[in-house]
């Protein structure tokens, strides 16, 4: 008997490594769970939103660097995937949607459920395809996996449901679709013109990113030679920032005053693998470098001479034999003494308060970097659990962090968490940050931990608000205005649905919850109530922020709220001593 469609398509996702698919099953994609039921060699897992089974294949693809699947049935199952893949797709992760459609004959009827997913896909895609007819399978299927691998994002392949069932092509031999090493470097021309800048210039500040994955080595050589500082973008942390004597920290919205001084008095730019989007945090009227796989990347964000294609490792090392090594550290001292007395002050803020309550978020992240397992994965939501990751989880080159830090989506910190789960199996930790918005979001997800039996610990920074959304309408001088959260008793609610839950409300409490929480065997939830108005200044404050907050204050006033400023106040005095 003819192998179905669907069973080549199992056959070829199982030969190129992929070991499970996230989604919700539907009528239309019955025919490809119904062979990934018999062959037995890749697992469903199953989740409660289809948003969180792109997230969950993000999370996946993101910590393993392989190509990771998600799939939705006809319609609104396939287009709840849609924000998740926006996410993968921006992330650079390589993730494959299979998208079920309609029956062929049916597209264009308006018929029941009807969309039209490979225009829909295309925007948040690198690769979106309908396969109309049996034979374009498998073909269609290996061109959009090898291209989710090579360009690093999402391709979608769109099935009508009673395709998966037809017969296949005869004797098609599945293919293994893998990433295919290479060098990619600049030309010499390119690399002695920018090699030349930088042996003119006496203050090389090297702004470093997530293209830095692998090259960690190569940077540090760099660094050593240029006598340069080094700053990260966030998605740069997890590969920059350890073991690395001329770390200065981060910069950006919400980076460290060392990371945008280095940028600020630096007489050249080297952008390593980053595309960082705040361009009022670059310098101006220095010659920029950028280093990027992606030449069509280099010079949005800021004005580059010496744009240089190619990976950082590659890249890099053909530099290096061209620079004369400088011997003057005058601006790295000054820079990473600066960034030394940035550090104590961020430190100083997460001591030890027994008795405070609710407690101070910074405390909370420092205890869990504390107790966290030395090659934990951690996932953070977007708002105010990213600013406190950012500055007090530490890396090790052995711990990974996972964000929605391009896309900027909520709600993506448990779902990340359950691909990074799924993908590194129960013998690893995975450590979500979330925000009481962020989970409330995709709630039901909490079912999803205890279905898959996925042992992720969630630690809820739970402030009763959609809290960063607040500090910036503070910042614009706005009162703040429909951001409260009348949450429930999360603890409660994990506990209710099979899970380890505990809640904490005195900063005496949260250690022993954790300890407790890290040690089960299973899924945990800690619910630690945290201060709401607690402020996180930006290392570069603008006049027109400075003039928002004047403003908000007035307003605030005016509006008679006026307590809030004296919580504000109150909640704060430590950082402004600390400043």
């Amino acid at each position: 008997m003819a192998a179905t469609v669907a069973e080549v398509m199992v056959s070829i996702l199982k030969a190129s490594g992929v070991r499970q698919v996230y989604g919700i099953p539907g009528d239309s994609l019955n025919g490809f769970t119904d062979a990934m039921r018999r062959d037995g060699g890749i697992s469903w897992q199953h989740v409660r939103h289809e948003e969180a089974a792109a997230f969950a294949a993000a999370g996946e693809a993101a910590l393993t660097g392989e190509l990771a699947v998600c799939a939705g049935s006809c319609g609104p199952g396939n287009l709840h995937l849609i924000n998740g893949l926006f996410d993968a797709n921006r992330s650079r992760v390589p993730v494959l949607a299979v998208a079920a459609h309609i029956p062929r004959v049916e597209i264009g009827g308006g018929y029941f459920q009807e969309t039209h997913p490979q225009e829909l896909f295309r925007g948040c895609s690198v690769y979106c395809e309908l396969v109309s007819i049996p034979e374009q399978l498998p073909r269609v299927l290996e061109i959009a996996m090898r291209t989710a691998l090579q360009q690093r994002g999402v391709a979608v392949v769109v099935v009508p449901g009673e395709v998966f069932l037809d017969p296949a092509p005869d004797g098609y031999k599945p293919v293994p679709v893998r990433v295919a090493p290479s060098v990619i470097r600049p030309d010499d021309r390119s690399l002695a013109a920018a090699a030349a800048a930088l042996n003119d210039a006496s203050r090389v500040t090297i702004l470093a990113g997530a293209g830095c994955a692998g090259a960690h080595d190569q940077l540090i050589a760099l660094a050593s030679a240029l006598k340069a500082p080094v700053v990260h973008a966030f998605r740069g942390k997890e590969f920059v920032e350890y073991d690395n004597p001329y770390d200065v920290g981060m910069t950006g919205l919400i980076g460290f005053s060392s990371g945008y001084r280095a940028m600020e008095h630096c007489d050249a730019l080297v952008m390593l693998g980053t595309d960082f989007p705040y361009r009022d945090f670059f310098p101006e009227d220095v010659p920029v470098i950028q280093v990027d796989v992606r030449g069509e990347q280099i010079g949005r964000r800021v004005a580059v001479e010496y744009p240089l294609v190619g990976t950082v490792k590659d890249t890099v090392e053909a530099l290096l034999p061209m620079l004369t090594a400088k011997t003057d550290s005058a601006h790295l001292d000054t820079m990473t003494a600066h960034y030394r007395r940035a550090r104590a002050r961020l430190d100083k803020l997460a001591t030890d308060k027994r008795n405070a309550s609710p407690l101070h978020p910074q405390y909370v992240a420092a205890t869990i970097d504390k107790l966290a397992s030395p090659d934990a994965v951690f996932t953070a939501d977007v708002g105010s659990p990213c600013i406190w990751a950012a500055r007090y989880l530490r890396m090790n080159g052995t711990r990974r962090l996972i964000g929605s830090f391009n896309h900027g989506s909520m709600a993506n910190a448990l779902p990340h968490a359950i691909g990074a789960q799924a993908a590194a199996g129960p013998g690893r930790q995975v450590v979500a940050l979330s925000g009481d918005g962020g989970l409330a979001m995709l709630l039901g997800e909490l079912i999803t931990l205890r279905q898959q039996r996925l042992p992720v610990k969630i630690v809820v920074f739970n402030n009763g608000a959609l809290a960063f959304v607040e500090l910036e309408m503070k910042a614009a001088g706005i009162v703040t205005y429909g951001t409260d959260l009348d949450n429930p008793d999360f603890a409660a609610i994990a506990t209710a649905a099979g899970l380890f839950g505990a809640r904490v409300e005195k900063a005496e409490d949260l250690e022993p919850a954790l300890r407790a929480a890290f040690a089960h065997d299973g899924a945990a939830l800690v619910d630690v109530h945290t201060a709401r108005l607690e402020l996180s200044l930006p290392p570069k404050l603008t006049y027109g922020q400075i003039k928002g907050f004047t403003l908000y204050a007035t307003r605030t006033v005016v509006a008679g709220e006026g307590n809030e400023l004296v919580e504000l106040a109150k909640t704060n005095l430590r950082q402004v001593a600390a400043e």
